[in-house]
């Protein structure tokens, strides 16, 4: 397989945030590590430079120079000599290589290395040194490279077609058929939140209505679960996706995974605890073009830093928002404050750790509220405290913020109205 020009990708990637989040893959690689130490560890310097800056703000122009990257470099490898690193960034610097030829190349390079991995698969499958569920292990590494396109700049007024398929027909609709009336379908560009005080019923309320999205959504649904163990999170997914209680989903355990993943097409993926973080979150999202994306929690999110914790806060809203202008909707989950205990209605007032910066930034919310009362126990009261969506062709205008109680069946993983 040809050799792939390092110069000249690096160089790409050092200009635009967006050329290096679809070729991180190959910049950390293990046999990149062998061929070459020194590009390997200049890999490690990008993905600090891109991790450690604001990107929301920057423009696609030239970002970071050569010297950000030796600093970088001296940075995270006091130790080591430099004189074998200065070749490779003299290299850097010269490459001159134009975008299209460029995405041309790493497409065909990429959908080479792809092959490559399937075929060494395969015949490890054949020959019965793999089961045919390592497949699943191969990284989708074949991401089109976005080059500049003047015309796109601007967004177009003339085909109101295209306008109403992505703004007015129906996106990803949710398992309660109130929150289809009330709130709408999910669309690329909406993000909103969830919040209620803990022991309510968050976790139970995104495996009844993921589960169901996964359905019928058009890519993979991520569920960047922090708080509580993934493996505890599946469980509960795939209890609210057949409807069943914990003692029959195990008493046929390859029945309840068929049944799953027949239902699921297992869209629904939990990456792992130590992926939470700001820079691996946008790499997975490049690479695999998410039809939805879920923070739980979403305050917890790591890789910011700001001089107040409601700023940080802010900043995570913010860059959730640009996450779902940029991939597919964003869904996120926080607690509700001390003053939201054994209240029906929350309200903005009763975000935990926010004056208005978290409330800024979204399209939506729902507060989850729970009555102190035991005769209630198995209520929860829903109340759109902002709404901004679209709706859809059953939209119902007077319940736009509107307040109405729902059923929890945590026994099942599942929400339901009471209609």
């Amino acid at each position: 397989m040809s050799q792939l020009p390092y110069p000249a990708v690096f160089k790409a990637c050092l200009n635009n945030r967006e050329v290096y989040l679809q070729n991180a893959a190959l910049l950390e690689a293990t046999d990149l590590q062998a061929e070459s130490p020194e590009y390997y560890q200049l890999g490690q310097c990008l993905r600090h430079l891109w991790e450690t800056t604001e990107w929301s703000s920057q423009t696609p122009g030239s970002v970071f120079s050569i010297a950000d990257l030796r600093i970088t470099y001296q940075t995270l490898y006091p130790k080591a000599n430099l004189r074998p690193i200065e070749p490779i960034l003299s290299q850097i610097e010269k490459a001159e290589v134009s975008s299209s030829v460029l995405a041309e190349f790493l497409y065909a390079y990429k959908s080479r290395h792809s092959a490559m991995q399937i075929a060494k698969l395969a015949l490890a499958i054949a020959e019965g040194r793999e089961g045919p569920e390592a497949l699943s292990s191969i990284p989708s590494l074949i991401t089109p490279y976005q080059t500049e396109d003047k015309e796109s700049e601007f967004i177009d007024d003339e085909d109101f077609q295209a306008l109403y398929d992505k703004q007015i027909s129906p996106g990803l609709r949710w398992r309660l058929g109130t929150l289809n009336r009330n709130l709408g379908s999910l669309r690329r560009g909406d993000f909103g939140f969830l919040f209620a005080r803990p022991e309510t019923g968050k976790t139970t309320f995104l495996a009844s209505e993921l589960s169901f999205m996964a359905e019928n959504a058009s890519g993979p649904i991520f569920w960047f679960a922090n708080e509580e163990a993934p493996e505890k999170v599946l469980v509960r997914i795939i209890q609210a996706t057949l409807g069943v209680e914990a003692n029959v989903l195990f008493r046929d355990i390859d029945e309840s995974k068929r049944a799953y993943r027949e239902r699921t097409h297992n869209r629904i993926k939990l990456p792992r605890f130590e992926l939470c973080n700001k820079s691996d979150i946008e790499r997975l999202c490049a690479r695999d073009r998410p039809a939805l994306i879920v923070f739980d929690q979403i305050d917890k999110i790591r890789g910011f830093s700001a001089d107040r914790n409601d700023l940080e806060l802010t900043e995570i809203y913010q860059w959730a928002r640009e996450l779902a202008k940029r991939f597919c909707p964003v869904i996120g989950v926080c607690q509700a404050g001390a003053s939201a205990e054994g209240k029906k209605w929350l309200t903005f007032n009763d975000v935990n750790n926010s004056k208005t910066g978290k409330q800024g930034e979204a399209d939506w919310m729902l507060g989850i509220g729970k009555s102190q009362d035991e005769s209630l126990s198995y209520e929860r009261f829903f109340h759109l405290s902002k709404n901004k969506l679209l709706g859809d062709s059953d939209a119902n205008p007077d319940m736009r913020h509107g307040k109405w109680g729902v059923r929890i069946k945590p026994e099942i993983a599942r929400y339901e109205d009471f209609e």
